[in-house]
């Protein structure tokens, strides 16, 4: 083995370690917040109701990979609720595609969600969550369009979709 082989493979390892800390904090215990929420349960509780990916996004804020979801391509009339309560959260006109891989959405439902900063990964963001359970469901970024000019990039997997009646 040379000293190539053995920088390559050190720069390798560093940029696998960089993709998964992007991709969220998987298995990782979710942060202590100071809030409070309507609906608390114990982890355990939370596990028994929740897939596994359910659970590491929105108990863990982990982030699902990109354009995994099939909300992604949902665009018929209806409500998206947080998988964690069944909240509805967003609805689907505010919805619109941004092309990040995540749906994405100009505005939540009126008393729907809470935020705080998100200072991980070394930057500084405004993530989003129920502002019922706590369930964790993405980031909120200037990027977006009118009338709000902001981008909430949720989680797939933290929503589940209810489509409106005639």
């Amino acid at each position: 083995m040379t000293r190539r082989d053995v920088l390559l493979s050190g720069a390798a390892a560093a940029a696998f370690a960089a993709g998964a800390a992007i991709l969220g904090r998987l298995g990782r215990p979710e942060p202590a917040r100071a809030e409070t929420f309507e609906i608390a349960k114990t982890d355990a509780q939370w596990k028994a109701q929740l897939t596994p990916e359910q659970y590491s996004v929105l108990r863990q804020e982990g982030t699902e990979y990109p354009f995994t979801s099939a909300l992604l391509k949902e665009h018929r009339k209806g409500t998206f609720a947080c998988a964690g309560c069944q909240l509805p959260v967003y609805s689907s006109d505010t919805k619109f595609e941004s092309g990040t891989g995540w749906p994405s959405f100009w505005q939540s439902l009126p008393n729907a969600i809470g935020t705080r900063q998100d200072t991980s990964l070394g930057m500084v963001r405004v993530e989003c969550h129920c502002r019922r359970c706590g369930g964790h469901l993405g980031h909120i970024f200037d990027d977006g369009p009118p009338p709000t000019g902001k981008r909430h990039c949720i989680n797939g997997v933290a929503l589940g979709f209810k489509p409106a009646t005639a």
